[in-house]
């Protein structure tokens, strides 16, 4: 677990220097013990609607707004560095995508990989994608 201590501001008034420290008081702490693999798997089942993504996505960026625009839900967006990608669940790493660096963004519904920005699109297109969102709590049902 985690504590932040604040110190004084850099001496180029650039901003303020944090540390953190071992602690078991705060309930907000961050285990840095958790590896990447359980990490990611508790974020996928601690939120309904998870889109992971490597910095300068394009396509996270469209997924986010498709999500937005289209049933009014707000993803959870998880940015992941590029040797995290790996640790998905559901990537293979003997696919093409994986030879590229890895399946992003990857989105997420229910605890459930559902896939890229297409898988999204087609998801929608074919009306499964809000009785999923209403399924997994992540919007009421719309009435039209």
């Amino acid at each position: 677990m985690q504590d932040v201590r604040r110190y004084s501001p850099l001496s180029d008034g650039g901003g303020v220097t944090l540390e953190l420290t071992t602690t078991t008081i705060s309930p907000l702490a961050i285990d840095v013990t958790e590896s990447t693999e359980m990490r990611i798997r508790r974020l996928i089942s601690e939120n309904p609607v998870v889109i992971f993504t490597r910095s300068a996505c394009c396509m996270c960026h469209v997924m986010k707004r498709l999500l937005l625009s289209a049933v009014s839900v707000h993803p959870t967006v998880i940015q992941l560095e590029e040797e995290e990608i790996a640790a998905l669940p559901g990537v293979s790493v003997d696919s093409a995508a994986a030879e590229e660096g890895g399946e992003t963004p990857a989105l997420y519904i229910g605890g459930t990989r559902v896939g890229g920005l297409e898988s999204l699109v087609a998801l929608h297109l074919s009306g499964r994608l809000v009785p999923k969102l209403v399924e997994v709590g992540a919007i009421t049902e719309m009435v039209l």
